[in-house]
């Protein structure tokens, strides 16, 4: 990484220019310390460990714990401690680009249970009543993980390179790992601020989650969620529509990084689906109150809209797409002109992606087959269903940070209750493809986004990312034998709720009778739905550019529609007060929205892991009750 000033980069339209300033201004070079054994190895112990809590976290409550930004300050802080113990490493410090691509390993690790772990294996037991072997797991989890990551390949120069989209996890993990490993007044101001904001963070988790595990301390703990009336109405309005204030700061701070515009539409969509449409729904006893409720009528359309406008959006870019394949030239006896495309040694080549799609994708055809009857067309679909879902849920993760597993898998399984209506294991494991997959893809997209700022090489960062697939499947298949299969009748209870995969049961059980068992209305919203995203995208590309920053965000109104109006709140708050303050000081800005940010994201994303790890230990131990 290459610590001088830059001047500013090329305007994104002009692919060619802002490749070669790149290479010129932030590559840091083919022969910089990046993939070496240490980095890969430290990446895969850090992100095993934190797969089981993430699997333990994802069962108990749905969601998953940030990795990235946690095992880069794990593994920073423990090289700190060895170098001056371990002779060979003296002269040979930690480095920013090792840091990074450790970071790949132990995310692609971490979110192992993504990939079915919280949905689609204990669904398949509460639907069918079949555990699988260890071996089956292993097999499955690894060929959608690796298929994932494969097809994220021919995305990452559009997403990332052109249309610059922020991918605000990743932009925190490069803030925070110049914070820890750059010298100099600014890296030292930055670093103070990402420090202070990372305490002020982790105070916020120790308040709410270790408080909420002492009895003596509960009734002190701070809420997970707040109302925003301390009355009979603003309680109601929190319990029955999810509208409120989020007992966090991380959505806050992702809002930030985010920008007003997305957020804004955020907000907006929060407000139609949780205000509007969900008093509708319940009133009419077309859904029950609350989150589960109400989401499982609004995802359809809020899906379709993210669905058409994700496609869309890839088809109108479709020279660069064509370019991302450049690669592929090699396959037929034709080499890629480097002349032509200045990324061509540096970026990851098509045949890969090819090489790797053709692979994976059949494993996932064969393994389809012989482990759940899936008949082979049917999983060559899945496959080819899932690249075009992958191209969704990766912009989405891009532009909001959030990344629509499981909305993409309600894709799958709504087309599959069509194809095949009556086979419950058809469903959940085709859209157990599309979710694993798409979550890898994003997840490698957002790791690569930090190797962009870093001036990384992204093909290394790659290779990681394997290497992490591998070692999250070797810990966390053993993990979910041991927390899920040996007391399976846990699975839905108070002890082990598995929120997700009550809700892919759901589903399955639902579409198992027909697409007209679909709530009452849910067909019409999801065509209404997916004109929207097409007027909207088409509005995005080809409006006068003055009108474009108030058209919209496609992506902001549909991921408010698959998550609850609190978090949408949380990130139009961040992005509000990220954009006041841009205006009013906008050099304190440039210093301090991304390092704040990152802190806080850091801070309470490293106790949380840390107090969940502390205490399932000391309950073991009988601490706690």
């Amino acid at each position: 990484m290459r610590d001088q000033t830059i001047p500013a980069a090329p305007p994104p339209d002009d692919e060619r220019a802002a490749a070669r300033w790149w290479l010129e201004h932030v590559y840091a070079g083919d022969d910089a310390v990046q993939l070496t054994p240490r980095a890969v190895v430290t990446g895969m112990l850090i992100g095993g460990v934190m797969s089981i809590s993430n699997l333990y976290v994802g069962l108990k409550t749905g969601w998953g714990l940030g990795v990235t930004i946690t095992a880069c300050i794990i593994a920073y802080a423990v090289f700190r401690f060895l170098e001056p113990l371990v002779p060979a490493w003296r002269d040979r410090p930690f480095t920013i680009l090792e840091n990074y691509t450790m970071s790949s390993a132990a995310s692609a690790a971490g979110y192992m249970s993504s990939a079915g772990l919280v949905s689609a294996l204990p669904a398949l037991y509460l639907t069918t009543g079949r555990l699988m072997a260890w071996w089956e797991i292993m097999l499955w989890l690894g060929a959608l993980s690796m298929l994932g990551v494969f097809m994220a390949i021919p995305l990452k120069r559009q997403l990332i390179n052109i249309d610059q989209l922020p991918f605000p996890t990743g932009i925190a993990t490069a803030e925070t790992l110049r914070s820890m490993h750059t010298a100099g007044t600014e890296a030292v101001a930055k670093g103070r601020a990402l420090f202070t904001a990372g305490i002020v963070g982790g105070l916020v988790a120790l308040w709410r989650d270790l408080f909420a595990q002492v009895k003596w301390l509960a009734p002190y703990a701070f809420p997970a969620e707040l109302p925003f009336l301390p009355t009979a109405l603003g309680r109601d309005l929190l319990t029955r529509f999810t509208i409120g204030i989020e007992g966090s700061l991380i959505m806050v701070a992702a809002g930030a990084i985010m920008g007003l515009r997305v957020a804004a539409s955020m907000l907006v969509g929060g407000i139609i689906c949780y205000g509007i449409i969900g008093p509708i729904l319940v009133s009419r006893g077309i859904a029950e109150p609350g989150y589960r409720g109400i989401v499982s009528w609004v995802l359809w359309p809020a899906t379709a809209m993210m669905v058409t406008s994700g496609l869309l959006s890839f088809a109108l870019k479709w020279r660069t797409v064509v370019r991302a394949f450049g690669g592929l030239a090699t396959l037929v006896g034709r080499r890629a002109d480097a002349t032509d495309d200045p990324l061509a040694r540096v970026e990851v080549p098509g045949w890969w992606f090819a090489t790797g799609t053709l692979v994976f994708g059949t494993a996932c055809v064969v393994l389809g087959e012989i482990l759940f009857g899936i008949t082979w067309w049917m999983g060559v679909v899945a496959v080819l269903l899932t690249f075009l879902l992958s191209i969704v849920a990766a912009r989405a993760t891009g532009e909001t940070d959030i990344t629509p597993i499981g909305a993409m898998g309600k894709i799958t399984q709504l087309v599959y209750g069509a194809l095949a209506p009556s086979n419950i294991t058809t469903n959940l494991m085709t859209a157990s493809i599309t979710s694993g997959a798409a979550s890898h893809a994003a997840d490698l997209l957002t790791d690569l986004k930090s190797g962009y700022l870093l001036g990384g090489n992204p093909r290394k960062q790659t290779l990681s990312q394997l290497y992490g697939v591998v070692a999250g499947t070797l810990v966390s298949v053993p993990a979910y034998l041991f927390v899920v299969q040996a007391h399976p009748e846990r699975l839905g209870t108070a002890a082990l709720p598995a929120p997700s995969a009550k809700v892919w049961e759901g589903v399955a059980r639902l579409l198992a009778k027909g697409l007209d068992s679909l709530p009452a209305g849910a067909r019409e919203a999801m065509l209404v739905g997916a004109l929207i995203g097409v007027v909207l995208t088409l509005l995005e590309t080809f409006a006068p550019e003055r009108l474009r920053p108030w058209i919209p965000s496609t992506t902001g109104l549909g991921i408010a529609g698959v998550i609850p109006a609190f978090n949408s709140f949380a990130m139009f708050a961040g992005a509000l007060v990220a954009f006041i303050v841009a205006r009013r000081a906008p050099q304190a800005a440039e210093r301090t929205i991304v390092p704040v940010s990152s802190g806080l994201i850091a801070g309470e994303s490293l106790v949380g892991v840390g107090i969940i790890l502390a205490v399932e230990l000391t309950r073991l131990l009988g601490v706690f009750g």
